[in-house]
Formats: structure tokens, C-alpha cells, sequence
């Protein structure tokens, strides 16, 4: 098997190595398009690929098939030194396991740390969790950008990673937003800061189960050289940190709390936000970094955005960013769409769009920041549960209003656990009518004094192009009820 190890920069000896890249999304055409850069010879294989990243394959004379059926074949004719694989294949691939018995696998995160001195060596944070990464990651780039530093986001994010390495401007720091797919073909890396920022049920279908999602997250604090960040209260991730693998005895274990911080955690003493981790006893006052005010103008004030800002502070400062960088920022800054996002107050009924909650963890804060909810939910469950979810706020469910092709279970669940909560189930043949029939139930079903929530549980993929397209359906049918 090809030894990985002779490959460990921008400079290392890459010219005419054979490498299969297995998938093409926008992940997938960085790993080809740098590869090629360094002079390796490529076959590139995937069931779908864009017309644009085709036109660029060919322009760049790099081999490209999307029969399925001769992938096999072809990745043996090839004889591959190694193969990079896309984050969305499943481990379970057939492919992906014939490979895995000849040549090393690794995907986009591991390339990119392995060349990432093409420019200028940069410090990297790792951020992942089943909520909250994006939020989180954002949010440290702003506070980074707001204390003077070079700082750009990336990964699992939008920008692939790659690109990042690549910019010819360089950088201080990459903040890597890490899916559990990306980490699941992660490697060895050495980041300055690794956080998690909160582990449940999602994507068990992907993994194969709870444990094997659990065990990709906990990669993510392997090989850190300065602070692990995690949430002191979810006791998945202390687990994780006092097992973490880490370059040494002097990196530091920082968590962040939504409540009072011990030593050595960053949260919030009354309205004010305080880091007790890098200021320590020995500071005479804990500088306030941010308040309930500041943090007020980033959108609703749920329990699940106090911790994103908590985490996100608690990595800056590990960062050394100040105090006076940190509220700057956060004042500042905005949410994405589709995270609670306000939509409309309707006589009195006011209407809130979270369709990023996509897994039952984010619907839970969701549900949890309001008293008496008309709940849209639905979609695919990956093969989460969502009894605890409707047991949890059976008692703040005054409808639900279920969508998605996966129905059954939710309708079963909110049956036999929360009893007192009316059920309208949405069927339509023609998808365009799906949102418009479930909000014209919601404002029925609605009065002065409630609200109705978009936060389904699940992903949008069976009824919508994403989570983006779901939302923004949802607030146009809103905006259009007479």
C-alpha cells in the first residue's frame, strides 16, 4: 500500500502520482483541480457531475466517468496510488470499501492540511457538532477579522477548504467548519484549536450508528497543539475531551457554558458574558466580553445562541483575540437565513422559519425558545428517533402540521406522545403546493399569542432542493395568506 507519509506539503514529490477522486461537487472539483496543480495524474468518477465542472475537467484534460457501472473496473484498470473521496459517500460504498483494501483513503480536509504551506503557513481551527457549526464558525472568523487578523471560513461551510490553502494572499487562520462525513475520512491533523460543540442523533443511517458518528466527531480534537473547546453541559463532549488524543500535556481543555463559568470555561455571569479560561484568577476583574444586549442584535435570544456565541468567544480568546474584537463582533453580526429567522407577525400570530433545524437537537432548542407552538415537521429522518423530541415538548405542541415523505413516524410519535396535540397531515402531488397547503393549516390552526415554527427535524431533500429552498417556501406562502 502507497505510503502516505513522503507526502506532507506543498513541496513534497506529487508529480505523476496516481490519485482516483471519487466525487464531484464542489468539495470534490477543488481536490481534482489542486491535484492536477501539483502535477498528479487523476481519474475522477462520480454518479452526477455539474456541466460546468465538466466543461473545466476537460479543459483541464482530466479523465472523468459517471457510468456506475464500470467504476469498479476502471478504478482497477487505473491502479491508483491513493484515492480522495467526496465527504457525502458513505463508508458502507461499495467502491469505497474495494478501495480501502488497496490504497489509502483520505478526503478534502486531509489534503488540504497536507499543502497547506503553498502560500503561507496558517494557524487552523476545527469546529464541528451535530448544531450550531456554522453559526459558530462564522462568528470566530468575525471575531478574528475584528482583532486585526487575516481569517476566513471554510469547509463543510461553503468555501471548500482548498480553496482557502490556495489563496495567494494567504492567511493567519482557517477556521474549518467539519461535517461527520469530513471527519470520518480524516487522517492525522495538527489544528491550534479543535472544538465540539454539542453530539446527538444525526446521520446515524450515513455512520451505521450512534457510535460510529460519535467516534468521527471525537477526531476532531486529535493532534491539537493549543485548546479543545467543549460544552460543559453535554456530557458527550467532556467524554470526548478527557480521552482526546492531543500533542501534549500543556494544550489546554476549555469549556463554555451557558451559565456561570468555573475555572477554565468561558460563559455567562448574569447578563454578561466572562472568560475565566484565559484570564484566570489572576486577572483583578474578569473583563466583560460581550451582554445579553450586544448578543440580542445577532437575532432571538434561544438557549442554543447563547451557547454558539459562548463557544465562539471561548475559541477566540484561545486564539487571543480581545475582548473589545469580540463584542465588536458580535454586535455585529448577523445570522444566516433559515435559523429562526422572524418571517412575519400575522394578528398577533408571529411566524418563524428555522428549516436549518434539520435534525432533532436543533428542533429541540427551537421548540424550546417559545410556550405555544403550531409545528411544522417532516421530511427525512436519517434515521433519528424523534420520540424523546415530542415526549420533551409534547406539553408546548398545540398543532403540528407534518410534511415530508417520511410521515408515518411522526405522525405514530405524535400520536402516542403527545396526545393533546391536533395533527394535520399534508399530502400533494405537486410539490409546489406542499408549503402552501401547510401554512394555510398552521393559520388556522393559530391564534393571537402563538407561534408558528418551521424547525421539521429533519432534512428537506424529499420535497425540496435544501433546507434553503424549504424556508424560503415557507416565508412566501406566509407572506401570501389573505
Amino acid at each position: 500500500m502507497f505510503d502516505l507519509t513522503s507526502l506532507q506539503s506543498w513541496h513534497s514529490d506529487w508529480q505523476g502520482k496516481r490519485v482516483l477522486v471519487y466525487g464531484l461537487g464542489a468539495s470534490g472539483f477543488s481536490v481534482a483541480d489542486t491535484l492536477n496543480e501539483l502535477g498528479c495524474e487523476l481519474l475522477v468518477l462520480a454518479r452526477e457531475i455539474d456541466a460546468s465542472y465538466r466543461d473545466l475537467l476537460d479543459v483541464l484534460a482530466i479523465k472523468f466517468s459517471t457510468n456506475e457501472e464500470t467504476f469498479a473496473q476502471l478504478a482497477r484498470d487505473f491502479g491508483a496510488d491513493f484515492a480522495v473521496v467526496s465527504p457525502g459517500i458513505k463508508p458502507s460504498d461499495a467502491l469505497v470499501m474495494e478501495l480501502s483494501v488497496t490504497m489509502p483513503i483520505m478526503g478534502d480536509i486531509e489534503l488540504a492540511w497536507r499543502v497547506r504551506d503553498k502560500v503561507k503557513a496558517q494557524e487552523w481551527i476545527l469546529i464541528t457538532g451535530t448544531n450550531g457549526k456554522t453559526t459558530t464558525t462564522q462568528l470566530v472568523e468575525q471575531m478574528l477579522i475584528s482583532d486585526g487578523k487575516r481569517a476566513v471560513a471554510c469547509g463543510n461551510i461553503g468555501t471548500p477548504v482548498l480553496d482557502a490553502v490556495r489563496d495567494p494572499n494567504g492567511w493567519d487562520f482557517l477556521v474549518v467548519e467539519v461535517s461527520s462525513f469530513q471527519l470520518h475520512y480524516l487522517g492525522t491533523v495538527a489544528p491550534h484549536v479543535s472544538a465540539i460543540l454539542n453530539i446527538a442523533e444525526d446521520h446515524i443511517d450515513w455512520h451505521g450508528s450512534l457510535e460510529s458518528y460519535k467516534a468521527a466527531k471525537a477526531k476532531v480534537f486529535s493532534g491539537t497543539t493549543g485548546s479543545i473547546i467543549y460544552n460543559a453541559e453535554d456530557i458527550e463532549t467532556r467524554k470526548l475531551a478527557e480521552l482526546a488524543d492531543v500533542s501534549d500535556d500543556s494544550v489546554l481543555a476549555v469549556a463554555f457554558t451557558r451559565f456561570m463559568p468555573t475555572d477554565m470555561q468561558v460563559g455567562f455571569v448574569e447578563e454578561f458574558l466572562v472568560d475565566r479560561a484565559f484570564y484566570g484568577y489572576r486577572a483583578k476583574e474578569l473583563p466583560e466580553l460581550s451582554n445579553l444586549e450586544d448578543i440580542s442584535q445577532i437575532g432571538v435570544v434561544t438557549p442554543h445562541l447563547l451557547a454558539n456565541v459562548a463557544a465562539a468567544a471561548a475559541i477566540a480568546r484561545a486564539c487571543d483575540a480581545s475582548a473589545e474584537a469580540i463584542r465588536s463582533a458580535i454586535r455585529s453580526f448577523k445570522l444566516d437565513k433559515h435559523r429562526i429567522e422572524f418571517v412575519a407577525d400575522r394578528q398577533g400570530v408571529l411566524w418563524f422559519d428555522d428549516s436549518k433545524a434539520t435534525n432533532a437537537h436543533a428542533a429541540d432548542a427551537s421548540l424550546a425558545s417559545f410556550e405555544s407552538v403550531i409545528w411544522l415537521v417532516g421530511g427525512l429522518l436519517k434515521g433519528v428517533d424523534l420520540r424523546p423530541l415530542i415526549e420533551k415538548h409534547a406539553n408546548r405542541l398545540k398543532c403540528a402540521i407534518v410534511i415530508g415523505e417520511e410521515r408515518a413516524e411522526v405522525l405514530t410519535n405524535l400520536q402516542r406522545f403527545a396526545p393533546n396535540c391536533e395533527v394535520v397531515e399534508i399530502e400533494a402531488d405537486d410539490r409546489d403546493q406542499i408549503m402552501p397547503l401547510a401554512v394555510t393549516a398552521a393559520a388556522n390552526a393559530a391564534e393571537p399569542g402563538d407561534v408558528v415554527l418551521l424547525a421539521p427535524a429533519a432534512a428537506s431533500m424529499d420535497q425540496f432542493k435544501d433546507y434553503a429552498d424549504r424556508g424560503k417556501r415557507f416565508a412566501d406562502a406566509v407572506r401570501g395568506l389573505k
